[in-house]
């Protein structure tokens, strides 16, 4: 168990790394790392982003997609999901499901395509999935930026917790407003549901909503679980953001690049984001 005073201290390395970007060594390569150990030093960063006056708007879920577990981590391959704070200063809506995107200052940057709830009410804290669907407002496709201080993308599960969950930036399309109907069948629509991810006239990447952890709702509900063991954190709440992971593994992108997504089986539109 980290001390208080070594979590601010971590969690101090990271947001240095994070304003300078700059490439650090992963804290497990300086010291043993937990994964109690690493939520600690995300409570010290909320707190930190906070008292510095930005604004808490939801969740990021990482690492739901179990396709892509085994290609992460070092001394252990990821074996579950994460999740991270999210800040208003990290969040974007684009005008027609397009945009233009700067990657000055992102540290190895990568794309994923996700699906966001937001939330329009509380959910009970024994909510099952079909009465977290309930409190869902609306839903919208978009594109994670996420990035990485730990060189060539190597680290242990326990150094992604601690490293902003490695959430760079959130570009969200249009939000679709869900009817009572669709709620019920959530679940169902958004497991059999697929999408691409392209790259100019090239297709990059691939996956369907069942490879987040079995679907995107499911994601939401695997994190309304783990909240309630995190005494440490408040549970969700109406009001929130919450993006549920990627549906493929995410891909290097660079400036000049031009970024596009389309679904089969869900009505959604796809995004084009164009990176500077």
């Amino acid at each position: 168990m980290l001390m208080s005073t070594q979590a601010n201290r971590y969690a101090y390395q990271l947001l240095d790394a994070r304003a300078q970007a700059q490439l650090m060594p992963p804290l497990s390569a300086q010291s043993p790392l937990s994964i109690a150990d690493s939520y600690d030093i995300v409570r010290c960063i909320m707190d930190v982003r906070i008292a510095q006056g930005e604004t808490l708007i939801g969740r990021k879920i990482g690492f739901t997609n179990r396709k892509i577990w085994s290609k992460y981590g070092q001394q252990e391959p990821i074996s579950m999901p994460i999740w991270t704070p999210v800040f208003n200063e990290t969040v974007r809506f684009t005008e027609d499901n397009r945009g233009i995107q700067s990657l000055t200052g992102a540290q190895q940057p990568r794309i994923g395509p996700e699906l966001v709830f937001k939330l329009g009410s509380t959910p009970a804290p024994d909510a099952t999935m079909e009465e977290l669907a309930q409190c869902i407002e609306w839903m919208a496709h978009a594109f994670e930026i996420v990035i990485c201080p730990f060189p060539g993308w190597k680290f242990e599960m326990a150094d992604s917790i601690a490293a902003f969950g490695l959430h760079g930036s959130l570009i969200v399309g249009e939000p679709k407003m869900l009817s009572e109907a669709s709620r019920r069948s959530l679940g169902e629509v958004l497991a059999n549901a697929s999408l691409s991810l392209s790259c100019g006239d090239e297709l990059r990447s691939a996956g369907f909503g069942s490879d987040v952890l079995g679907s995107p709702l499911h994601a939401l509900w695997h994190l309304h679980q783990l909240l309630g063991q995190q005494p440490q954190f408040s549970g969700l709440a109406a009001g929130e953001i919450i993006t549920t992971g990627t549906w493929t593994d995410v891909c290097p992108i660079a400036p000049g690049e031009t970024w596009t997504s389309a679904f089969s089986g869900l009505s959604l539109p796809g995004l084009t984001i164009s990176f500077v």
